[in-house]
């Protein structure tokens, strides 16, 4: 878990490494993987996020790897994405030792917009996330790595494999003998299907892996996209499955997934097969969420939803079984 006053002490310590005044103040905004805090310097008006980043989760060069899709984003895509604010010394990632532990922190400019409402969602939300989607896959797919390039995998050993990332969904909030035996015929189907579909560049490359509304800041008709920090290489239609985030068991889904797959395809092709395989996608990314309630229990998610997300993602897999993966 976290330690929120290490945090803090952490970002006061990066801050000494940007052009901010003796007066500049700092503000917790969110905690999960990261500890993200608004920064205010009232003697310039300026302000800032910095983003002060879990222990041992990435190391400086897959940071900086983040950062160079970021600028390729914009420049080269169109597409609106954070811009670093670097240290007097020209870094665009601060590395520093606190109580003898290493850690990384990097500071962006402040960004307009509101996130769109995740409780009264409009299907339109859905189409634009499908078309900004589809922008970024399309990027991805032409884009040739810069050298030394590095960012973690999301397959299938990474994800619900042997060596899973956020730990086993077994171990989550919830999960009791039945729950193991229902949600493990679960993950045996969706291997299978993910093992028929393959990884080929067509169909498995660098994706943004959280690329959900809460994600988006929308500022009248500019829509930038941000919280790259799990950015990294797997299936391109793993970022449906990180869409619908928290809220899979929705009876809107469908109407969710029509709109988005229709905002997709306002920019590149989707087969009926891809289509067919979005429900494989979510159920992976549920266990996942499911592993990771069970060792977030300080985010905000886990809070308000984790005492019913076990009950949800079971009603979830007995659809999913009975369609054979096809359908939730």
């Amino acid at each position: 878990m976290p330690d929120h006053d290490t945090d803090d002490a952490v970002a006061r310590l990066a801050l000494a490494e940007y052009d901010f005044s003796a007066g500049v103040e700092i503000r917790l905004i969110t905690l999960s993987e990261n500890a993200t805090y608004l920064v205010a310097d009232p003697t310039t008006d300026r302000t800032g996020v910095l983003r002060v980043h879990r222990e041992n989760y990435h190391p400086a060069a897959s940071i900086e790897s983040e950062l160079l899709w970021l600028d390729a984003l914009r420049t080269e895509a169109g597409i609106d994405t954070p811009v670093p604010i670097p240290a007097r010394d020209g870094r665009r990632v601060i590395t520093l030792t606190h109580d003898g532990r290493e850690r990384h922190v990097v500071g962006f400019e402040m960004i307009a917009g509101v996130e769109p409402d995740e409780v009264a969602i409009d299907p339109a939300d859905f189409r634009t996330l499908g078309s900004l989607t589809a922008r970024l896959h399309a990027h991805s797919r032409r884009w040739v790595l810069p050298e030394g390039f590095q960012r973690f995998s999301w397959d299938w050993k990474h994800t619900l494999g042997a060596s899973p990332r956020w730990g086993r969904w077994q171990d989550g909030i919830g999960i009791g003998a039945a729950e193991i035996d229902l949600l493990g015929r679960v993950s045996t189907l969706v291997h299978q299907r993910l093992e028929r579909f393959g990884s080929g560049p067509d169909r498995f490359g660098l994706v943004h892996a959280d690329l959900r509304l809460a994600n988006l800041l929308v500022d009248g008709d500019q829509v930038n996209v941000i919280d790259f920090d799990d950015c990294g290489f797997s299936w391109f239609l793993y970022d449906f499955g990180t869409a619908v985030s928290f809220i899979e068991d929705d009876p809107r889904l469908a109407e969710w997934q029509a709109a988005w797959v229709a905002g997709y395809r306002e920019i590149t092709d989707l087969s009926v097969e891809d289509e067919e395989m979005l429900a494989t996608f979510v159920m992976l990314r549920r266990l996942m969420l499911v592993a990771w309630m069970g060792s977030h229990s300080h985010s905000r998610e886990c809070q308000e939803k984790g005492p019913g997300y076990a009950a949800g993602s079971c009603e979830l897999a007995e659809r999913y079984l009975a369609s054979g993966g096809r359908s939730l």
